[in-house]
């Protein structure tokens, strides 16, 4: 069996993603696609980039280490507690938030089978946000979603507006 995996990388996800710090020989992290007729365990994951984070804080607990991770501001919308977040290709539940910032609680197993037993303060994370909240964002949108848009017009009062919230 090889020990070594090659593959093309475009100059936009060198632009998008933690890609351009990694060099010969360090480790990734890979896992092979859930085939459709699987049972479902755990969330969506297309393997896309949708911002580079952090880690901001590693605390040491006696069964888990605990990782607070920087978000890109623009994704901190879409980072819940108890929500699912891809962190270098590993599927996580996002266990606290504050801000553009969210912990994870990671155990042994974790640590052991990926590169996140590397990880210290200043480490660069390539993040996938759920794929769920970013069409439920734009699927709110309604008709607004066909007419050219700089940012997304979802805020408090668009929910309010269109029956979402409680004035």
């Amino acid at each position: 069996s090889s020990h070594h995996y090659s593959a093309d990388v475009s100059a936009e996800t060198i632009r998008l993603t933690g890609f351009a710090q990694y060099k010969p020989g360090m480790q990734v992290n890979l896992e092979k696609a859930m085939q459709a007729n699987s049972r479902f365990g755990g969330h969506i994951v297309s393997g896309h980039v949708d911002g580079v984070g952090s880690i901001t804080k590693v605390i040491t607990h006696s069964d888990y280490i605990e990782f607070w991770v920087k978000a890109p501001d623009e994704l901190a919308k879409y980072i819940a507690h108890k929500g699912s977040i891809t962190v270098d290709g590993v599927s996580l539940t996002v266990n606290k938030v504050n801000g553009s910032e969210f912990m994870l609680w990671i155990i042994p197993h974790t640590l052991q089978e990926t590169v996140m037993r590397h990880y210290q303060v200043g480490t660069r994370v390539n993040l996938e946000v759920d794929v769920i909240a970013r069409y439920l964002e734009r699927l709110m949108l309604g008709d607004k979603a066909a007419e050219p848009q700089q940012q997304s017009d979802i805020s408090l009062a668009f929910l309010a507006e269109h029956g979402y919230l409680k004035r």
